[in-house]
């Protein structure tokens, strides 16, 4: 069976199911979703995950090719606009993620501008990034590896200034969180007296530490304005990153925290890598097709193993607190469906 074909049928479960989603969710955002019921637990203004509902809203409208859908996806992206000036390095994954595979639509071209320029003021210049922030609470100065991806892509379309500053920030979190071999720390909080240490949450062992930071390199790597300020250390840290989820001993679905290998996986972790190592097979190099392989073996192994009914369960929203470690959770479908949609064809990727 080739890819297209059970790639082709996940596709179109994965995005029917986002339309029963939407049924259900209305103008509220799914969170996660109980794997039992499949009934979604929903947040008011999307928390750090309402541009991957968006996301796959536009995904759904691309493979549709529906009115009312495209409709859907521009209503659920305007409703992201209050997190333009929230404070807040998360601001990547919301306003990149919600607004890249919009196309033309006209007010998701004007919410990523906007959220461009407000990332952009919100650089640090002492510290060489975007701060985590205050939005969710605790402290501010944080260095996050989920502050990462995302936020790169959106400094970047923010002009020369923008692309300095994607490029500072991408290497500050590397200078931090990339330990050796390939073993990412994914928090630091910066303390005026001692400088950086590294935050106990999350732990070393976060199984989307490693995915994130992947993804924001690899993505970085298809921006000469941001790769190439460094690309040979660009490309040496991507093959540390990719070295972790291509090594034979490593499962294509990992445990959400790898110190506790017998605990909950996290299929959106796998799902995340699947994207990163697909964007990395994009670029010329001697392991493109080891790369390329190893993210149809990651899907493949979601599909036939975890999707059910277009609901992609067994992921983990928080191992250490213990909510939601089974679940369909919207950030895992959104790159379940990214990955598909690449195997399958042009849609989405190349944006994203």
């Amino acid at each position: 069976m080739s890819p297209g074909d059970w790639a082709g049928r996940a596709l179109s479960d994965v995005l029917d199911r986002a339309a029963r989603t939407r049924a259900e969710t209305g103008d509220r955002f799914p969170l996660y979703a109980d794997p039992a019921t499949g009934h979604w637990t929903t947040t008011g203004r999307g928390a750090w995950t309402g541009g991957f509902w968006a996301g796959l809203l536009w995904l759904r409208a691309r493979h549709t090719g529906d009115a009312d859908d495209r409709a859907a996806a521009a209503a659920c992206t305007a409703r992201l606009a209050g997190w333009v000036e929230a404070d807040t390095a998360a601001r990547g994954l919301i306003l990149w993620y919600g607004t890249a595979l919009a196309g033309d639509d006209a007010g998701a071209r004007e919410l990523r501008a906007a959220g461009a320029r407000a990332v952009l003021a919100a650089l640090d210049t002492g510290l060489g990034l975007v701060p985590w922030g205050a939005a969710f609470g605790g402290p501010r100065l944080l260095a996050r590896v989920d502050g990462v991806p995302g936020t790169v892509a959106l400094l970047a379309t923010a002009g020369p200034d923008g692309a300095r500053a994607a490029a500072s920030h991408l290497h500050r979190h590397l200078d931090l969180c990339l330990g050796a071999g390939g073993r990412t720390v994914p928090a630091w909080e910066f303390d005026a007296q001692a400088g950086w240490r590294p935050c106990p949450e999350p732990p070393a062992g976060w199984s989307r530490g490693s995915a994130w930071l992947l993804l924001a390199v690899a993505d970085a790597l298809h921006r000469p304005e941001v790769a190439g300020t460094a690309p040979d250390r660009l490309r040496a840290a991507a093959e540390r990153l990719a070295d972790v989820w291509t090594r034979p001993c490593t499962p294509l679905v990992p445990p959400a925290d790898e110190e506790r290998p017998a605990g909950p996986l996290d299929t959106s972790a796998a799902a995340i890598a699947a994207v990163a190592l697909l964007k990395l097979a994009r670029l010329p190099g001697p392991r493109a097709a080891q790369y390329a392989y190893r993210a149809a073996a990651i899907l493949e192994r979601l599909v036939g193993e975890h999707l059910t009914r277009g609901m992609l369960l067994d992921g983990c929203y928080d191992a250490q607190r213990g909510i939601a470690v089974r679940h369909e959770l919207v950030w895992g479908d959104f790159f379940l469906a990214l990955g598909l949609a690449a195997l399958t064809g042009p849609a989405g990727l190349r944006e994203v």
